[in-house]
């Protein structure tokens, strides 16, 4: 079932949300070759305590580390730890926050210093992908709508979106239904296993496009967290927490008015 929030919920979920954009803000500015991914993980937790939120990640099933740090082919989930940044690469920072009891997800894909050229757009169309999955998060649509408009932006700019992983509803659990993958199949709706609910002011979602520049395919390594491309192209991942609003979606993960 899927749970509608109230003005008083959404508000704590905006100010979760402004604790994540906060620390995704103040990680990109440490974004440079020869930082150890570590460095990023003790950054984020000590912003989010500072903050009065907790981090939504660690322990969260077992995964070992505040946030997730993921590298030029990895997809998700990479573990922060001694990888230090190298010109040329691009690396994917996810984030969490729990604040009274609500959470709010957020991603962003930051470039090393110079990158290719390939890399550049992977980044760029990735972005706008999730802009335009956002667009359509509105009362009336279906899931699938948010689906089709990612996946389509992706294909006609040749990427593929990674179909192993997807976004997800948010609230009182880090991950609440519905399921919104980033594709549709052949009849234009979704993959089977989800459900495509109408959406309806109130809902909240984690939309969260993650782009290959080569194929799809994923593999998990030894570690059981760490998820890469099976042919090692490079993987961008954006992602905001939104709520669904008869005036139109609303981003919850931005950084928020001093004066708020």
């Amino acid at each position: 079932m899927i749970g509608l929030k109230s003005e008083r919920e959404i508000a704590i979920m905006r100010r979760a949300g402004g604790i994540v954009a906060e620390v995704l803000k103040e990680i990109g500015k440490n974004i440079k070759p020869g930082v150890e991914t570590i460095e990023f993980d003790k950054q984020a937790e000590a912003l989010i305590l500072k903050s009065g939120g907790k981090p939504a990640f660690k322990n969260y099933k077992g995964y070992p580390a505040n946030i997730c740090t993921s590298i030029n082919e990895v997809i998700v989930h990479g573990i922060p730890g001694k990888r230090s940044l190298r010109e040329g690469d691009i690396i994917s920072i996810d984030i969490g926050a729990e604040l009274e009891g609500y959470f709010a997800d957020a991603a962003y894909t930051y470039p090393v210093g110079n990158v290719d050229k390939e890399s550049k757009k992977l980044i760029e169309v990735t972005k706008k992908s999730l802009e335009k999955g956002m667009e359509k998060a509105v009362i009336g649509n279906k899931v699938s709508d948010i689906s089709r408009a990612i996946q389509d932006f992706t294909e006609a700019n040749g990427f593929n979106v990674i179909r192993a992983f997807i976004g997800h509803g948010i609230g009182t659990k880090l991950h609440e239904p519905p399921e919104i993958p980033n594709f549709v199949i052949k009849d234009g709706g979704l993959s089977g296993r989800e459900a495509d609910p109408k959406l309806e002011s109130g809902m909240v979602l984690a939309i969260e496009p993650m782009v290959a520049a080569g194929k799809y395919d994923v593999r998990i390594l030894s570690d059981g967290w760490t998820a890469v491309t099976s042919d090692k192209s490079r993987v961008a991942h954006f992602e905001h927490t939104i709520v669904v609003k008869n005036e139109g979606p609303e981003i919850l993960t931005l950084c928020q008015k001093k004066n708020q």
